[in-house]
């Protein structure tokens, strides 16, 4: 595999690859594809955060025993998290989790349309408001509505068409930076995805396979990890 673009990163954690290698099993059940797409997102999170947040003095406190201490902040002040419905929504308390304070969640709907795997947004709940000064063309809104740090997630990236379609929506509304967390991704896709936006946007994912099927699907992958999640295999 040739060198992903410097917006990619890949964890080499040895849990994560442990827990990814569990997530593709057929044999692994609703119930526990769940609880390993938290975990990993909770891996992944950690890492990209600690090179996306940084800690700022916050007011005084006091301990329990009565010493005083500084408190800790984290900038940037305003965060959104932004699952891609519905697989997306699997790794948002993940993320919540590892953040230091509850953030807004906005929701993303978005469907590949079957014979040209072209996305297609058909759910949108980002604020929207008339577009500010500095704002990049597109739909109408507003920078001062959006959140300096806008997380993408969603477990698969396979063409890259939904990332970049969803990377673009968020540069439209005014986030200054995007985060995309994700399980696994297709090389190509990933490319893909980074290229939309690579001076605003970074890419963190557990893992990344060089397969993908005529169909869109990864190889070896995760299967259609929503109908894995939410128990619609066949629907």
């Amino acid at each position: 595999m040739a060198p992903l673009p410097p917006n990619v990163h890949v964890s080499q954690h040895p849990c994560l690859q442990a827990k990814l290698s569990q997530l593709r099993s057929k044999a692994t059940d609703a119930r526990d594809a769940k609880a390993l797409v938290h975990h990993i997102g909770l891996i992944v999170s950690c890492e990209a955060l600690a090179r996306n947040i940084s800690p700022v003095d916050g007011p005084k406190d006091t301990t329990p025993l009565g010493f005083e201490y500084t408190t800790t902040a984290a900038l940037p002040q305003t965060v959104c998290i932004v699952p891609i419905l519905r697989s997306g929504l699997a790794m948002v308390d993940a993320v919540q989790t590892v953040l230091p304070r509850p953030v807004p969640v906005h929701h993303l709907g978005m469907y590949r349309e079957q014979s040209t795997l072209a996305p297609v947004e058909y759910y949108n709940n980002l604020p929207h408001h008339i577009p500010g000064p500095h704002h990049v063309p597109g739909p109408s809104a507003s920078s001062s509505a959006a959140s300096s740090l806008a997380i993408i997630v969603d477990p698969v990236i396979a063409t890259g068409g939904t990332c970049a379609a969803a990377i673009q929506t968020l540069r439209e509304w005014g986030a200054k930076k995007v985060l995309v967390l994700c399980v696994v991704g297709a090389e190509d896709g990933v490319r893909r995805a980074a290229q939309e936006w690579p001076e605003g946007t970074e890419l963190w994912l557990a893992g990344v396979d060089v397969k993908l099927t005529p169909e869109g699907m990864l190889e070896p992958g995760l299967g259609d990890i929503g109908d894995r999640l939410y128990l619609t295999v066949g629907k």
